[in-house]
């Protein structure tokens, strides 16, 4: 373990994204959201090229936390594929296809979360 990676939340941050890259992952952005919200430290953004695609970037994000002993909280979206979600707790991924990605443009949302006037 180095010492930039000694805080547990951004190991599993560093999981998420070889998991993602592993399996070339498009686009992948991680968004530190830890002075938004109390409910996550990271939120991870990538996108597939297929629905087969994301389904299988979902699952090797949710295989390799199950097996560094992190069970995911939740997953949703694998029956369709367009957008699922992968809840580790501290991480959360949003794995989706570009279309659906710059509908719901999260990167935008989060990284400039202020209210418009």
């Amino acid at each position: 373990m180095t010492a930039d990676t000694a805080d547990p939340s951004e190991q599993l941050k560093a999981l998420v994204i070889d998991a993602l890259e592993d399996l070339k992952a498009v686009n992948l952005v991680s968004i530190d959201v830890r002075g938004l919200t109390d409910v996550m430290d990271w939120m991870i953004v990538a996108s597939g090229n297929s629905s087969r695609h994301v389904k299988s970037l979902a699952d090797n994000v949710s295989v390799s936390a199950k097996a560094a002993g992190v069970m995911p909280l939740g997953v949703e979206g694998m029956d369709v594929g367009e957008w699922v979600l992968v809840d580790l707790g501290d991480v959360v991924a949003h794995i989706m296809l570009p279309a659906t990605r710059d509908f719901y443009d999260l990167e935008r949302l989060w990284l400039d979360p202020r209210p418009s006037s």
